[in-house]
């Protein structure tokens, strides 16, 4: 993964969406396999770095979920105020 400082925002939620989906369909795959090391591994991977890319992302551009806004708590409820995701840049 390169470094998180020089991407766009476009370009973190499109590597947010990319391992979500992964971490999605790794999910389907251990219902059935659960003790596949090798998976467990993959999911765990890419969990952390979700977990990094979703912190990053919060950070510089405000929180994509609930749980990722942790850090930035404050006293009223604002992360809802700021751009949706989809919205773009003002």
């Amino acid at each position: 993964m390169k470094n998180l400082r020089s991407c766009s925002q476009a370009e973190l939620l499109s590597t947010i969406n990319q391992i979500s989906f992964a971490i999605n369909d790794i999910t389907l795959y251990l219902d059935t396999h659960p003790n596949d090391e090798a998976a467990l591994a993959y999911f765990s991977e890419h969990m952390e770095s979700r977990k990094e890319l979703l912190k990053e992302y919060a950070t510089r551009f405000g929180p994509l979920t609930l749980d990722s806004d942790k850090e930035n708590c404050r006293q009223c409820w604002d992360w809802v105020m700021q751009p949706w995701p989809w919205e773009g840049v003002c």
